[in-house]
């Protein structure tokens, strides 16, 4: 049974994250944390951030991590095929309309009005790991009290380095988790 609510989860992740990995965020939560409880919100951070730093879609990555946390190796297969499926199927179609009919006015209006859907489903999945970040999980979503200061300053000091440096963002992540590591331990 398992295996078929962890395929249909991801079936309707890969149905409706419209806009990529970073747009499928909210989704995998609502699924993994809030709707089956299978992870926790820190848990659900630490396989968004895995799923952000190894290669591979984020969303595929994620259902490869949700499902071995789940169900072992048959999991991560079922749910990473469900997410996968519609993907394939709709790109295959989306791919025939648009190169047949891109010049229509009705296909730029429809891309046209996506984008912002799009922009507020990856704003949402921000808003809700900064929360998670800067006063963990066990404050969500009750009042929040004092951040945590060590994440806000790697925070600001990684959107900082990567907006005005122009850094790769992996060796932001290899240096905001070893100052991390520094960081944290001292304190």
């Amino acid at each position: 049974m398992i295996y078929l609510e962890l395929f249909l989860s991801f079936l309707q992740i890969g149905l409706f994250s419209i806009g990529g990995g970073y747009a499928a965020m909210p989704l995998i939560r609502e699924q993994v944390v809030d709707l089956h409880g299978w992870l926790t919100m820190t848990q659900f951070g630490d396989i968004m951030t895995i799923s952000e730093m190894t290669p591979g879609p984020i969303a595929i990555n994620s259902a490869t991590f949700v499902g071995t946390q789940v169900a072992g190796l048959p999991g991560a297969i079922v749910a990473t095929l469900g997410c996968v499926m519609p993907s394939l199927v709709i790109v295959l179609a989306l791919a025939f309309i648009y190169y047949r009919f891109k010049g229509l006015s009705i296909i730029r209006g429809i891309l046209s009005g996506l984008r912002p859907a799009v922009v507020a489903m990856i704003a949402s999945a921000g808003v809700s790991l900064i929360l998670m970040a800067f006063w963990g999980e066990q404050s969500l979503p009750a009042d929040l009290g004092a951040p945590d200061p060590i994440a806000m300053i790697l925070f600001g000091a990684g959107l900082i380095v990567l907006k005005k440096q122009k850094i790769n963002p992996i060796c932001v992540m290899a240096g905001c988790g070893f100052l991390g590591l520094i960081l944290y331990s001292v304190i």
